[in-house]
Protein backbone atom coordinates (compact mmCIF):
# COMPACT_ATOMS: atom_id res chain seq x y z
CA UNK A 1 0.00 0.00 0.00
CA UNK A 2 3.05 2.82 0.60
CA UNK A 3 3.63 1.97 -2.69
CA UNK A 4 0.89 2.82 -3.93
CA UNK A 5 0.43 6.01 -1.82
CA UNK A 6 3.86 7.34 -3.16
CA UNK A 7 2.19 6.83 -6.53
CA UNK A 8 -0.70 8.98 -5.83
CA UNK A 9 1.98 11.34 -4.63
CA UNK A 10 4.00 11.42 -7.77
CA UNK A 11 1.23 11.34 -9.97
CA UNK A 12 -0.34 14.63 -8.39
CA UNK A 13 2.65 16.38 -9.21
CA UNK A 14 2.73 15.50 -12.54
CA UNK A 15 -0.57 15.77 -13.33
CA UNK A 16 -0.70 19.23 -11.78
CA UNK A 17 2.28 20.90 -13.90
CA UNK A 18 -0.23 19.37 -17.16
CA UNK A 19 -3.47 20.52 -15.85
CA UNK A 20 -2.32 24.00 -15.71
CA UNK A 21 -1.57 24.33 -19.18
CA UNK A 22 -5.76 23.28 -20.00
CA UNK A 23 -7.64 26.81 -20.95
CA UNK A 24 -10.31 27.56 -17.96
CA UNK A 25 -12.40 28.81 -20.24
CA UNK A 26 -11.54 28.80 -23.48
CA UNK A 27 -15.36 30.55 -24.47
CA UNK A 28 -18.84 30.14 -22.95
CA UNK A 29 -21.36 27.57 -24.67
CA UNK A 30 -24.29 29.42 -25.39
CA UNK A 31 -27.10 28.06 -23.39
CA UNK A 32 -30.22 26.95 -25.92
CA UNK A 33 -33.23 24.73 -25.60
CA UNK A 34 -32.23 22.67 -28.17
CA UNK A 35 -29.30 20.00 -27.87
CA UNK A 36 -28.57 20.85 -31.57
CA UNK A 37 -28.48 23.81 -31.92
CA UNK A 38 -25.29 25.20 -29.53
CA UNK A 39 -22.45 23.41 -31.13
CA UNK A 40 -21.52 25.99 -32.82
CA UNK A 41 -20.18 28.45 -30.26
CA UNK A 42 -18.65 25.85 -28.84
CA UNK A 43 -14.54 26.50 -28.70
CA UNK A 44 -12.76 23.67 -30.56
CA UNK A 45 -10.08 20.71 -27.89
CA UNK A 46 -7.75 18.89 -29.04
CA UNK A 47 -7.38 15.40 -28.14
CA UNK A 48 -4.32 16.07 -25.88
CA UNK A 49 -7.19 18.78 -24.07
CA UNK A 50 -9.67 15.71 -22.97
CA UNK A 51 -6.86 13.31 -21.69
CA UNK A 52 -5.51 15.72 -19.58
CA UNK A 53 -8.62 16.31 -18.41
CA UNK A 54 -9.58 12.57 -17.70
CA UNK A 55 -6.79 11.92 -16.43
CA UNK A 56 -7.14 14.99 -13.71
CA UNK A 57 -10.25 13.34 -12.99
CA UNK A 58 -9.67 9.70 -12.91
CA UNK A 59 -6.67 11.03 -10.41
CA UNK A 60 -8.86 13.08 -8.34
CA UNK A 61 -11.30 9.65 -7.74
CA UNK A 62 -8.69 7.76 -6.31
CA UNK A 63 -7.18 11.26 -4.43
CA UNK A 64 -10.50 12.48 -2.84
CA UNK A 65 -12.54 8.57 -2.63
CA UNK A 66 -9.93 5.98 -2.15
CA UNK A 67 -10.73 5.33 1.15
CA UNK A 68 -7.46 3.43 1.60
CA UNK A 69 -5.82 6.91 0.25
CA UNK A 70 -6.21 8.50 4.18
CA UNK A 71 -4.33 8.37 7.00
CA UNK A 72 -5.89 5.77 9.72
CA UNK A 73 -7.76 3.59 6.92
CA UNK A 74 -4.34 1.86 5.61
CA UNK A 75 -6.77 -1.34 3.91
CA UNK A 76 -10.10 0.61 3.36
CA UNK A 77 -9.78 -0.63 -0.22
CA UNK A 78 -13.09 0.88 -1.18
CA UNK A 79 -14.01 4.53 -2.76
CA UNK A 80 -16.18 6.30 -0.06
CA UNK A 81 -19.42 7.42 -1.00
CA UNK A 82 -18.24 10.97 -0.31
CA UNK A 83 -15.01 13.14 -1.15
CA UNK A 84 -12.47 13.53 1.96
CA UNK A 85 -14.19 11.53 4.10
CA UNK A 86 -17.14 13.24 3.77
CA UNK A 87 -19.68 10.24 3.65
CA UNK A 88 -18.21 6.94 4.44
CA UNK A 89 -21.09 4.80 4.24
CA UNK A 90 -20.53 1.14 2.93
CA UNK A 91 -24.84 0.46 1.97
CA UNK A 92 -23.77 1.45 -1.89
CA UNK A 93 -22.33 -1.41 -3.39
CA UNK A 94 -23.11 -0.73 -7.13
CA UNK A 95 -20.74 2.99 -7.44
CA UNK A 96 -18.37 0.43 -6.86
CA UNK A 97 -18.20 -1.73 -10.02
CA UNK A 98 -18.54 2.08 -11.67
CA UNK A 99 -15.36 3.19 -10.13
CA UNK A 100 -13.39 0.41 -10.93
CA UNK A 101 -14.76 0.61 -14.82
CA UNK A 102 -12.87 4.44 -14.33
CA UNK A 103 -9.57 2.81 -13.35
CA UNK A 104 -10.29 -0.01 -16.10
CA UNK A 105 -10.41 2.89 -18.42
CA UNK A 106 -7.61 5.07 -17.31
CA UNK A 107 -5.46 1.72 -17.46
CA UNK A 108 -6.83 1.38 -20.80
CA UNK A 109 -5.88 4.52 -21.95
CA UNK A 110 -2.62 5.20 -20.99
CA UNK A 111 -1.22 1.78 -20.13
CA UNK A 112 0.39 3.64 -17.01
CA UNK A 113 0.64 0.43 -14.23
CA UNK A 114 -0.41 3.16 -10.99
CA UNK A 115 -3.83 2.47 -12.19
CA UNK A 116 -3.06 -1.22 -12.66
CA UNK A 117 -1.94 -1.59 -9.09
CA UNK A 118 -5.82 -1.07 -7.59
CA UNK A 119 -7.51 -3.98 -9.46
CA UNK A 120 -6.00 -6.17 -6.68
CA UNK A 121 -6.96 -4.14 -3.90
CA UNK A 122 -10.18 -3.54 -5.05
CA UNK A 123 -10.82 -6.93 -5.74
CA UNK A 124 -10.03 -7.75 -2.12
CA UNK A 125 -12.45 -4.77 -0.86
CA UNK A 126 -15.26 -4.49 -2.74
CA UNK A 127 -17.02 -7.85 -1.33
CA UNK A 128 -15.34 -7.25 2.08
CA UNK A 129 -17.75 -4.31 2.33
CA UNK A 130 -20.71 -5.70 0.75
CA UNK A 131 -23.63 -4.85 2.95
CA UNK A 132 -25.42 -7.65 1.75
CA UNK A 133 -23.07 -10.59 0.88
CA UNK A 134 -23.83 -14.01 1.82
CA UNK A 135 -21.35 -16.21 3.13
CA UNK A 136 -20.81 -18.37 0.38
CA UNK A 137 -20.04 -15.59 -1.98
CA UNK A 138 -19.53 -12.35 -0.66
CA UNK A 139 -19.87 -10.68 -3.55
CA UNK A 140 -23.96 -11.85 -4.24
CA UNK A 141 -26.05 -8.83 -3.24
CA UNK A 142 -29.72 -8.58 -2.98
CA UNK A 143 -29.84 -5.99 -6.08
CA UNK A 144 -30.04 -8.01 -9.17
CA UNK A 145 -28.54 -5.32 -11.15
CA UNK A 146 -25.90 -4.38 -8.27
CA UNK A 147 -24.22 -7.82 -9.31
CA UNK A 148 -24.25 -7.14 -12.37
CA UNK A 149 -22.34 -4.35 -12.57
CA UNK A 150 -19.91 -6.15 -10.72
CA UNK A 151 -20.16 -8.61 -13.43
CA UNK A 152 -19.59 -6.11 -16.31
CA UNK A 153 -16.64 -4.36 -14.52
CA UNK A 154 -15.00 -8.07 -13.82
CA UNK A 155 -15.23 -8.56 -17.24
CA UNK A 156 -13.56 -5.33 -18.31
CA UNK A 157 -11.06 -6.38 -15.97
CA UNK A 158 -10.00 -9.48 -17.29
CA UNK A 159 -10.14 -8.30 -20.70
CA UNK A 160 -7.60 -5.62 -19.78
CA UNK A 161 -5.35 -8.12 -17.65
CA UNK A 162 -6.14 -11.51 -19.01
CA UNK A 163 -6.19 -12.70 -15.33
CA UNK A 164 -8.32 -15.67 -15.24
CA UNK A 165 -9.87 -15.45 -11.80
CA UNK A 166 -11.45 -12.02 -13.23
CA UNK A 167 -13.56 -14.05 -15.57
CA UNK A 168 -14.16 -16.78 -13.66
CA UNK A 169 -15.49 -14.49 -10.96
CA UNK A 170 -17.74 -12.98 -13.37
CA UNK A 171 -18.70 -16.14 -15.21
CA UNK A 172 -19.80 -17.77 -11.92
CA UNK A 173 -21.80 -14.93 -10.48
CA UNK A 174 -24.04 -14.51 -13.85
CA UNK A 175 -24.74 -17.98 -14.32
CA UNK A 176 -25.38 -18.89 -10.37
CA UNK A 177 -27.42 -15.08 -9.60
CA UNK A 178 -28.07 -13.35 -12.24
CA UNK A 179 -29.77 -15.84 -15.16
CA UNK A 180 -31.45 -17.72 -12.58
CA UNK A 181 -33.81 -14.72 -12.21
CA UNK A 182 -34.83 -15.06 -15.20
CA UNK A 183 -38.93 -15.68 -15.88
CA UNK A 184 -40.22 -18.65 -15.64
CA UNK A 185 -41.41 -18.18 -19.23
CA UNK A 186 -45.23 -18.90 -18.86
CA UNK A 187 -46.09 -16.52 -16.19
CA UNK A 188 -48.06 -14.02 -16.74
CA UNK A 189 -48.01 -11.15 -16.91
CA UNK A 190 -44.32 -10.59 -17.00
CA UNK A 191 -43.47 -14.00 -19.31
CA UNK A 192 -40.04 -13.73 -18.57
CA UNK A 193 -37.84 -10.99 -17.37
CA UNK A 194 -34.88 -10.51 -15.44
CA UNK A 195 -35.59 -9.63 -11.31
CA UNK A 196 -34.62 -6.32 -10.26
CA UNK A 197 -34.33 -7.46 -6.49
CA UNK A 198 -34.66 -11.02 -4.92
CA UNK A 199 -36.89 -9.96 -1.99
CA UNK A 200 -38.86 -7.71 -4.11
CA UNK A 201 -41.76 -10.12 -5.85
CA UNK A 202 -41.79 -9.97 -9.22
CA UNK A 203 -40.54 -6.35 -10.54
CA UNK A 204 -39.03 -7.06 -13.92
CA UNK A 205 -37.02 -3.86 -14.52
CA UNK A 206 -35.13 -2.43 -17.16
CA UNK A 207 -32.12 -1.95 -15.02
CA UNK A 208 -31.46 -5.59 -14.64
CA UNK A 209 -32.15 -6.92 -18.05
CA UNK A 210 -30.31 -4.21 -20.16
CA UNK A 211 -26.70 -5.19 -18.25
CA UNK A 212 -27.95 -8.67 -18.20
CA UNK A 213 -27.94 -8.94 -21.87
CA UNK A 214 -24.68 -7.04 -22.23
CA UNK A 215 -23.10 -9.68 -20.09
CA UNK A 216 -24.41 -12.95 -21.61
CA UNK A 217 -23.66 -11.21 -25.37
CA UNK A 218 -19.53 -10.63 -23.79
CA UNK A 219 -19.19 -13.60 -22.29
CA UNK A 220 -20.31 -15.21 -25.53
CA UNK A 221 -18.12 -12.80 -27.67
CA UNK A 222 -15.26 -13.68 -25.34
CA UNK A 223 -15.85 -17.50 -25.34
CA UNK A 224 -13.64 -19.17 -27.89
CA UNK A 225 -10.26 -17.22 -26.50
CA UNK A 226 -10.76 -18.27 -23.40
CA UNK A 227 -8.64 -21.40 -22.08
CA UNK A 228 -11.47 -21.98 -19.25
CA UNK A 229 -15.02 -21.08 -20.61
CA UNK A 230 -16.60 -23.94 -18.24
CA UNK A 231 -19.29 -26.43 -19.10
CA UNK A 232 -22.39 -23.69 -20.52
CA UNK A 233 -22.02 -23.95 -24.26
CA UNK A 234 -21.03 -20.79 -26.01
CA UNK A 235 -24.47 -20.87 -28.16
CA UNK A 236 -26.36 -20.76 -25.08
CA UNK A 237 -25.07 -17.43 -23.59
CA UNK A 238 -26.41 -15.63 -27.05
CA UNK A 239 -29.45 -17.60 -26.50
CA UNK A 240 -29.90 -15.88 -22.99
CA UNK A 241 -28.18 -12.13 -24.40
CA UNK A 242 -31.00 -12.65 -26.80
CA UNK A 243 -33.40 -13.91 -25.11
CA UNK A 244 -33.40 -10.97 -22.41
CA UNK A 245 -32.90 -8.06 -24.89
CA UNK A 246 -36.38 -9.30 -26.81
CA UNK A 247 -37.91 -9.34 -23.77
CA UNK A 248 -36.58 -5.18 -22.67
CA UNK A 249 -37.77 -4.50 -26.34
CA UNK A 250 -40.72 -6.23 -25.81
CA UNK A 251 -41.99 -4.98 -22.57
CA UNK A 252 -40.23 -1.78 -21.88
CA UNK A 253 -39.30 0.02 -25.33
CA UNK A 254 -41.28 2.34 -26.99
CA UNK A 255 -39.87 2.13 -30.43
CA UNK A 256 -41.78 5.17 -31.76
CA UNK A 257 -39.87 7.77 -29.63
CA UNK A 258 -36.81 5.53 -28.49
CA UNK A 259 -37.64 6.04 -25.31
CA UNK A 260 -37.01 3.11 -22.18
CA UNK A 261 -39.12 2.26 -19.15
CA UNK A 262 -38.04 1.47 -16.24
CA UNK A 263 -39.87 -1.19 -14.79
CA UNK A 264 -42.86 -3.81 -15.43
CA UNK A 265 -43.84 -4.14 -11.15
CA UNK A 266 -45.48 -6.91 -9.45
CA UNK A 267 -48.89 -6.42 -10.87
CA UNK A 268 -47.69 -6.31 -14.46
CA UNK A 269 -48.32 -2.14 -14.42
CA UNK A 270 -45.45 -0.42 -16.45
CA UNK A 271 -44.08 2.69 -15.08
CA UNK A 272 -43.41 4.91 -17.42
CA UNK A 273 -40.65 6.79 -16.16
CA UNK A 274 -37.37 7.17 -17.89
CA UNK A 275 -34.04 7.42 -17.03
CA UNK A 276 -30.50 8.25 -19.01
CA UNK A 277 -28.75 4.75 -17.56
CA UNK A 278 -31.54 2.60 -19.05
CA UNK A 279 -31.36 4.36 -22.42
CA UNK A 280 -27.35 3.84 -21.97
CA UNK A 281 -27.87 -0.35 -21.19
CA UNK A 282 -30.40 -0.69 -24.00
CA UNK A 283 -27.68 0.76 -26.34
CA UNK A 284 -25.09 -1.25 -25.68
CA UNK A 285 -27.21 -4.30 -25.40
CA UNK A 286 -28.96 -3.50 -29.14
CA UNK A 287 -25.18 -2.81 -30.04
CA UNK A 288 -23.39 -6.06 -29.37
CA UNK A 289 -26.36 -8.22 -30.54
CA UNK A 290 -25.21 -5.98 -33.51
CA UNK A 291 -21.45 -6.46 -33.84
CA UNK A 292 -22.60 -10.51 -33.03
CA UNK A 293 -25.33 -10.61 -35.57
CA UNK A 294 -25.07 -8.10 -38.47
CA UNK A 295 -29.12 -7.70 -38.16
CA UNK A 296 -29.31 -3.91 -38.57
CA UNK A 297 -32.82 -3.79 -36.54
CA UNK A 298 -30.34 -3.52 -33.50
CA UNK A 299 -28.38 -1.12 -34.48
CA UNK A 300 -31.92 1.33 -35.41
CA UNK A 301 -32.88 0.41 -32.35
CA UNK A 302 -29.63 2.13 -30.45
CA UNK A 303 -30.07 4.94 -32.82
CA UNK A 304 -33.42 5.85 -31.72
CA UNK A 305 -33.07 4.61 -27.95
CA UNK A 306 -29.78 7.33 -28.01
CA UNK A 307 -32.07 9.79 -30.51
CA UNK A 308 -34.44 10.11 -27.18
CA UNK A 309 -31.59 11.19 -25.29
CA UNK A 310 -30.22 13.57 -27.38
CA UNK A 311 -33.87 14.86 -28.25
CA UNK A 312 -36.05 14.57 -25.17
CA UNK A 313 -34.04 14.90 -22.50
CA UNK A 314 -31.41 17.77 -23.00
CA UNK A 315 -32.89 20.65 -21.83
CA UNK A 316 -30.24 21.65 -19.13
CA UNK A 317 -28.77 24.29 -21.83
CA UNK A 318 -28.29 21.62 -24.83
CA UNK A 319 -26.94 18.82 -21.57
CA UNK A 320 -28.72 16.14 -19.15
CA UNK A 321 -30.28 17.45 -15.95
CA UNK A 322 -28.14 17.81 -13.31
CA UNK A 323 -27.58 14.80 -10.52
CA UNK A 324 -26.01 15.84 -7.58
CA UNK A 325 -26.13 12.74 -5.27
CA UNK A 326 -27.39 9.27 -5.11
CA UNK A 327 -28.18 6.44 -7.30
CA UNK A 328 -29.08 9.06 -9.56
CA UNK A 329 -25.57 10.50 -9.99
CA UNK A 330 -24.64 7.70 -12.19
CA UNK A 331 -26.90 7.30 -14.86
CA UNK A 332 -25.67 9.97 -17.03
CA UNK A 333 -22.18 8.71 -16.64
CA UNK A 334 -23.74 4.79 -17.79
CA UNK A 335 -25.60 6.69 -20.94
CA UNK A 336 -22.28 7.82 -22.16
CA UNK A 337 -20.13 4.76 -21.49
CA UNK A 338 -22.31 3.17 -23.75
CA UNK A 339 -23.48 5.88 -26.33
CA UNK A 340 -19.71 6.85 -27.43
CA UNK A 341 -19.48 3.14 -29.06
CA UNK A 342 -22.53 3.70 -30.67
CA UNK A 343 -20.97 6.37 -32.27
CA UNK A 344 -18.13 4.90 -32.81
CA UNK A 345 -20.11 1.58 -35.14
CA UNK A 346 -18.60 2.12 -38.39
CA UNK A 347 -21.52 1.02 -39.98
CA UNK A 348 -23.28 4.19 -38.03
CA UNK A 349 -25.34 6.87 -40.44
CA UNK A 350 -22.90 9.42 -40.85
CA UNK A 351 -25.72 12.26 -40.55
CA UNK A 352 -26.53 10.41 -37.16
CA UNK A 353 -23.11 10.08 -36.29
CA UNK A 354 -22.33 13.37 -36.84
CA UNK A 355 -25.32 14.82 -34.58
CA UNK A 356 -24.26 12.56 -31.78
CA UNK A 357 -20.61 13.33 -32.37
CA UNK A 358 -21.77 17.31 -31.29
CA UNK A 359 -23.96 16.32 -28.90
CA UNK A 360 -21.31 14.32 -26.89
CA UNK A 361 -18.53 17.13 -27.62
CA UNK A 362 -21.32 19.78 -26.60
CA UNK A 363 -21.43 17.88 -22.99
CA UNK A 364 -18.36 17.18 -22.33
CA UNK A 365 -17.36 20.88 -23.04
CA UNK A 366 -20.29 22.31 -20.75
CA UNK A 367 -18.77 20.10 -18.26
CA UNK A 368 -15.16 21.34 -18.12
CA UNK A 369 -15.57 24.81 -18.52
CA UNK A 370 -18.41 25.30 -16.05
CA UNK A 371 -19.02 22.21 -14.17
CA UNK A 372 -15.51 21.36 -12.81
CA UNK A 373 -13.85 22.56 -10.55
CA UNK A 374 -9.94 23.45 -11.98
CA UNK A 375 -7.83 22.92 -8.79
CA UNK A 376 -9.52 19.55 -7.22
CA UNK A 377 -10.82 18.19 -10.72
CA UNK A 378 -13.93 17.32 -9.13
CA UNK A 379 -17.57 17.31 -10.76
CA UNK A 380 -20.49 17.32 -8.21
CA UNK A 381 -23.10 16.87 -10.80
CA UNK A 382 -24.27 20.83 -11.37
CA UNK A 383 -23.11 21.13 -15.20
CA UNK A 384 -23.26 25.00 -14.76
CA UNK A 385 -21.87 25.81 -11.24
CA UNK A 386 -18.54 23.91 -10.20
CA UNK A 387 -18.34 22.59 -6.57
CA UNK A 388 -16.48 25.38 -4.78
CA UNK A 389 -12.59 23.87 -3.02
CA UNK A 390 -13.61 23.17 0.35
CA UNK A 391 -17.51 21.30 -0.57
CA UNK A 392 -18.12 17.71 -0.13
CA UNK A 393 -18.54 16.00 -3.66
CA UNK A 394 -20.31 12.30 -4.00
CA UNK A 395 -18.87 9.45 -5.81
CA UNK A 396 -22.11 9.11 -8.25
CA UNK A 397 -21.55 12.53 -9.80
CA UNK A 398 -18.18 12.78 -10.26
CA UNK A 399 -18.18 8.98 -11.72
CA UNK A 400 -19.94 10.46 -14.17
CA UNK A 401 -18.08 13.32 -14.97
CA UNK A 402 -14.86 10.78 -15.30
CA UNK A 403 -16.93 8.61 -17.75
CA UNK A 404 -17.71 11.19 -19.80
CA UNK A 405 -13.75 12.11 -20.45
CA UNK A 406 -13.02 8.76 -20.68
CA UNK A 407 -15.48 8.74 -23.81
CA UNK A 408 -13.75 11.39 -25.02
CA UNK A 409 -10.73 9.99 -25.42
CA UNK A 410 -12.29 7.30 -27.00
CA UNK A 411 -14.37 9.20 -29.68
CA UNK A 412 -13.17 8.65 -33.18
CA UNK A 413 -12.97 11.84 -35.40
CA UNK A 414 -15.28 12.22 -37.43
CA UNK A 415 -14.29 11.77 -41.61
Amino acid sequence: MQRVLLLITLALVSWSSGIAQIPSNAGKVAVESDPLVAKATDPPRDPVYWKRVADGMSRALITHFWGASFPGYPERYYFNYGSDLSNMTTNHYWPQAHAMDVLVDAYLRTSDPYYLDFFPLWWKGAPTFNFSGREEDPWWNVFVDDMEWMVLAQLRMYESTGRPEYFAKARQIYNDWIWPTWGPDSEAPWYGGITWKTDVKKSKNACSNGPAAIIAARIYQQYDNLPDPGKKPKQAYLEEATKIFDWLRSRLFEPTEGKIFDNMNANGNISHASYTYNQGTFIGAAHELYKITGNRAYLSDAVKAAGYVVEKMSLNGGVLGNSTSGDGGLFNGIFFRYFVRLINEPDLDANARARFHAYLTHCATVLADEGLNRETMLFGGNWHKAPAAGDAVSLTPHLSGCMLMEAMCLLKPLP
